[in-house]
């Protein structure tokens, strides 16, 4: 991909008020969602131009490349954009735990599922 191509690609993204759009991991061959994490454009154009996930950190306020501490690497495999332009979707095989508590993935803490029978 050339620049221009991967600065139009950015340019489609609807970021939100603070300039970040959240990135929904999910693993490319099973389907599986990982995680959830935020991007600015830039980084967004680090994760289509290196093949490796970046994110933006609000609490930490700087960009963080997941495994770069941890070794958990998410290499990319894939991204869209939903029809609405606000939302990511970028697919990764995932090496390691996606999770900071070390788990698989990050939505298998609290099930949530709705109660049979309820209204």
């Amino acid at each position: 991909m050339s620049a221009d191509t991967i600065t139009e690609r950015v340019a489609r993204v609807a970021f939100n008020a603070d300039g970040l759009v959240p990135a929904i991991i999910q693993q490319h061959d099973t389907g599986e969602v990982l995680m959830l994490g935020w991007m600015d454009a830039e980084a967004l154009r680090r994760t289509l131009t290196e093949g490796r996930v970046t994110f933006w950190s609000r609490s930490r306020q700087e960009y963080w490349r997941k495994g770069d501490t941890s070794g958990h690497a998410q290499y990319v495999k894939g991204a869209r954009l939903d029809c609405d332009g606000d939302a990511v979707l970028v697919s990764v095989e995932q090496i390691g735990a996606a999770c900071h508590t070390g788990d698989r993935t990050c939505f298998d803490a609290d099930d949530l599922s709705p109660v049979e029978g309820a209204p």
